[in-house]
């Protein structure tokens, strides 16, 4: 593949270099190098010195607002408490009267939260406030908010009195006093020389006849020089003297970086001053918190404070990290500041809806410690309840807070997403495979890599091309030498069945003549620089460039407008879309990013805005991809920076990954942080982006990354092709079993993909989601469930040939997938694990639709026949559903799809419409297999009821598996019918 041209873009060289040696920690802050985070951590637990003032209280059937006096400096902030549908409330602070308006985040919400009644009660010393299941009881002096689902104390806000806000203000100044000086004594010469005749011409004022004048001088200055002139007689004269002094000015009540800020070579100008936000929040009864992603860490988030941890808190600010670390909580490339909290009786969430960089910081306690401690106790009975303590700061901003009461995994999934929105239903091929590296060569590569998926006999649905696809790296451009007809290649793609990806990054060249870059800059599209008169620059993959301001939603529409195919010259309705380095990525910036003194529509600087800013790229992507189809198609964009809100655009990846063992295994609870916290739709570089996978670890990589909810296989530039047919026969094969199984599962993921536009659940999830009882799995992300019907177990270490397996649930009945062995929940087993194999569960109860019939890509199997497979519980019973449609537009929001629900119970499979809408939609898929799994005797027929006709078909059984395979049924999926086993 063609090189970078470094000789073109000197600063490439650094950044190459870094990439070699992996992630330079020195190029990011720890919480001493930021300013704003060392001030707020360095707070200490204490009565908080913010109170309500009483006679400021309002109420009214949907709100509570206040005002709150900060006692030690004299701010009013006012606040507003609201009960929010669904069990959740609301908490907003922000400055009463300030000088410069706060930013408020405007497109992480999916539209205005819809308020709900509640009763207000006002006592002595607080308010309470009771709606639904819940109680929030709002307490004067010193502020607090307490809030109780089913009488228990679920959440405590400021109980550590850590509440800051550090409001907009004058800096101030006082001119600077320096101690008395000793006056200087200095020889001068006669100004009048003895010279008789002179002397006699000179006129003298004999009035004065004192000793001494004082000569006033004047200056720029308040301040006057006086010289003292004194007659010495025959010696001439002295002059005593103070030195003329321009005033100078120290500022006060400030700490270092309150104004201004270095770090390394780069300079924050901060012209408006300190201005972070902060509060403490606490879960009682909770050891377990998850997500704020995105880390490379473990599922279960760790202390950063307390108890002989000595940890940075974990940071949320978006930031393009090479190769990054693992094990630690520095910021990536994304940011959700969403964190739930779950114990075996209950689950809660909170979001934080602030786009400033943030750190939070967690510890834990016991109820007996401290005065949430003895609020504990009261309403629970019990000194020894864990507590989980969370402080939250940004840089900018306002406090405003959800707390998304539960009290189920469940009911929080469907809470946060009437929020933030549920994910887009993605079309079908983007939950196939996809094929990726930096970068395929020229035309002819592509049809090689495409033709080669075909002759190996490995489904595929698209192929990617990074920026060395286009002329000199102008985005919205094709390099002609080596892509001299884009079109006819994506055709020849597209008549596989197939679609391709192309980069496009937010940074755009500045090169006269680039017509994007004359269009952007006449319209000033691109974001400004502190001063407002220039635009930004900076450097990164074309060299000099800048950057499109998504903040302004018209520069949002300008941008979409760019993906028509008439201004996108060789591309087709074939082509999606790749936004990279939107962090943003600036190569000579601060931590690799944009200076946060730069600014955006609105005035707003970026230190306001920066994790929202890359989110806004695909979201104007997306709607350009919409609008280029006249509104028919849906979208597929990939993202690699995002914020809450995200899921309703398109897909993220984890980033700059290595191909090394812990890599692998991290991904997983990586995916499912991003998972859980609303944003689906993810994965990891199956194989590492970084080095080079040996052929154990990239079979394994399949075997686990089949599972992503994002299938991709990506690579460096310098790393070796690995495509699967240049490793040896058997890794081929074990590759080409992993990728037929992902096609196999294609119906269950885009069932699992339509319930999360519904309800805002996530694909790959923790077991404690399913299980939220059993403690034994609040801490494992080893190993996940795909839905609520399969348990999978990746292989993460080399020279495995068997890993044990934990199957939860006491009452619960488990198959292996592959033997159909049945094992009880609640249990550890030993399994066998060749290369090759991945230990794979369903569970009892549920019916997963299949797919056997692999094809080259996901969109030539739309009509084939499912295969259903039953697996019954300890009663007999099992229960799934199957959601199809066009795999493409978007008639299913006019109801033209198919949704099923089955249900087997005693002898009978049923299959009835779960689609409430009742529109016809013509599906020609049909059932040509059920294998049912647990069924305790044998059967050798089953009578078939479709709509249309009643026949008998064959079984066969298996006594040893007690499985039962009805064959040929053939019933329409869109029709309603019964199977019943007979003999």
């Amino acid at each position: 593949m063609a090189t970078v041209s470094i000789e073109r873009y000197g600063v490439l060289t650094l950044i190459l270099t870094a990439v070699a040696l992996g992630v330079d920690r020195n190029n990011f802050k720890t919480c001493d190098q930021s300013s704003f985070c060392k001030r707020n951590r360095a707070l200490e637990p204490g009565d908080s010195s913010f109170v309500i003032r009483p006679d400021s209280v309002e109420k009214n059937q949907y709100q509570l607002t206040f005002d709150l006096l900060n006692e030690e400096t004299q701010v009013e902030f006012s606040a507003e408490v609201n009960p929010i549908k669904g069990d959740i409330v609301r908490l907003r602070i922000k400055e009463k009267d300030p000088k410069r308006e706060r930013y408020q985040v405007k497109d992480a919400l999916a539209g205005d939260p819809e308020k709900e009644k509640w009763k207000i009660i006002k006592q002595k010393d607080n308010l309470k406030a009771i709606h639904g299941n819940c109680t929030t009881y709002v307490v004067f002096k010193p502020f607090r908010m307490d809030v109780l689902v089913a009488g228990n104390l679920a959440v405590s806000v400021n109980s550590r009195g850590l509440l800051n806000f550090e409001h907009y203000r004058e800096r101030e100044r006082r001119l600077k006093e320096y101690p008395p000086e000793d006056e200087e004594e200095e020889e001068l010469p006669d100004p009048i020389e003895e010279n008789p005749t002179d002397q006699e011409d000179e006129e003298f004022d004999d009035e004065d006849d004192e000793d001494v004048d004082i000569i006033e001088m004047e200056g720029e200055s308040d301040e006057l020089e006086e010289v003292l002139i004194e007659d010495d007689g025959e010696f001439g004269h002295k002059r005593k003297r103070r030195q003329e002094r321009e005033p100078e000015y120290e500022y006060v009540n400030e700490e270092p970086g309150m104004w201004d800020e270095d770090f390394k070579s780069h300079h924050d100008s901060k012209p408006y001053g300190p201005s972070s936000v902060g509060v403490d929040v606490s879960f009682p009864g909770v050891n377990h918190v998850y997500g704020i992603p995105e880390h490379a860490d473990s599922l279960a988030l760790k202390s950063t404070r307390g108890g002989g941890v000595a940890s940075d808190p974990y940071r949320l600010y978006n930031l393009d990290v090479f190769e990054y670390e693992l094990n630690n909580p520095m910021a990536l490339y994304g940011s959700i500041p969403y964190l739930l909290a779950h114990s075996p009786t209950h689950t809660v969430g909170m979001f934080w809806h602030n786009a400033a960089e943030t750190w939070i910081d967690i510890s834990t306690s016991r109820a007996s410690e401290g005065l949430l401690g003895q609020l504990v106790s009261y309403f629970q009975s019990s000194d020894d309840t864990p507590i989980t303590d969370t402080h939250w700061f940004s840089e900018s901003g306002i406090i405003d807070v959800f707390f998304m009461l539960g009290p189920r995994p469940y009911d929080l999934f469907r809470q946060y997403s009437s929020l933030t929105g549920t994910t887009y239903l993605p079309p079908l091929f983007s939950i196939g495979y996809h094929q990726s590296r930096w970068n395929y060569n020229d035309e002819e590569d592509v049809k090689s890599v495409n033709d080669g998926f075909d002759t190996h006999d490995i489904p595929m649905d698209v192929i990617w091309l990074d920026i060395e696809h286009t002329d000199g790296k102008k985005y919205f451009t094709w390099d002609a030498t080596r892509f001299p007809d884009s079109r006819s290649m994506i055709d020849h793609v597209a008549s596989f069945g197939r679609k391709m990806v192309t980069i496009i990054d937010p940074h755009i060249k500045r090169e006269s003549g680039y017509w994007v870059h004359e269009d952007a800059t006449s319209r000033r599209v691109y974001v400004r620089n502190s001063g407002e008169q220039d635009d930004y620059e900076g450097w990164c993959w074309p060299g000099s460039s800048s950057w499109v301001d998504f903040i302004n939603p018209e520069n949002r529409e300008w941008w979409a407008d760019l993906f028509d195919l008439e201004r996108y010259d060789g591309s087709t309705l074939d082509l999606y879309t790749w936004n990279d380095m939107n962090e943003p990525s600036v190569f000579n910036g601060p931590e690799v990013s944009m200076h946060k003194d730069a600014k955006h529509f609105g005035g707003w600087e970026h230190r306001d805005v920066h994790n929202v800013y890359g989110m806004l790229q695909p979201q104007a992507t997306a709607e350009g991809q919409m609008k280029r189809s006249g509104g028919k198609l849906r979208p597929f964009v990939l993202s690699r920076a995002f914020f809450a809100g995200m899921q309703r655009f398109g897909a993220i990846w984890t980033g700059d990954n290595s191909a090394e063992w812990d890599h692998l295994a991290m991904s997983f609870p990586m995916v499912m942080s991003i998972g859980i916290a609303g944003l689906p739709f993810a994965g990891a570089d199956v194989g590492g982006f970084f080095k080079n996978p040996d052929s154990e670890l990239l079979v394994r990589w399949y075997e686990g990354g089949a599972f992503y909810p994002f299938f991709r296989a990506h690579a460096h530039v310098d790393t070796k092709r690995r495509e699967p047919w240049l490793f040896d026969e058997d890794t081929l094969g074990h590759i080409r079993r992993a990728v037929r199984r992902r096609y196999e599962l294609l119906p269950l993921f885009y069932t699992l993909f339509y319930q999360s536009s519904l309800d805002g659940s996530p694909i790959m999830r923790p077991l404690w989601v399913e299980f939220p009882k059993d403690v034994n799995t609040f801490a494992m992300d080893d190993q996940f469930m795909i839905g609520d019907s399969l348990l999978v177990k990746p292989v993460t270490k080399p020279g495995v040939s068997s890993t044990i397996v934990y199957l939860p649930g006491p009452s619960m009945v488990w198959y292996n997938v592959e033997s159909h062995s049945v094992h009880n929940g609640n249990t550890r087993i030993d399994v066998p694990a060749p290369l090759g194999s991945i230990p794979l569960f369903q569970r009892g109860g549920s019916i997963i639709p299949k797919k056997l019939r692999i094809r080259r890509a996901s969109s030539l199997m739309l009509n084939d026949p499912y295969t259903l497979s039953v697996a019954l519980d300890n009663k007999g019973k099992a229960t799934g559903y199957l959601y199809s449609d066009d795999g493409s537009t978007f008639s299913y929001r006019y109801g033209k799809f198919v949704y099923r629900k089955f249900s087997f119970e005693g002898v009978t499979l049923k299959s009835s419409s779960a689609n409430s809408k009742g529109v016809a939609y013509p599906s020609k898929e049909w059932v040509e297999k059920v294998v049912i799994i647990g069924v305790s005797k044998e059967y050798k027929h089953a009578k078939v009821q479709c709509s249309s006709r009643e026949e008998t078909v064959a079984v066969t059984y298996n006594a040893a598996t007690k499985t039962a395979v009805v064959r040929k049924p053939r019933c329409f999926i869109k029709e309603n019918f019964t199977i019943s086993l007979t003999n």
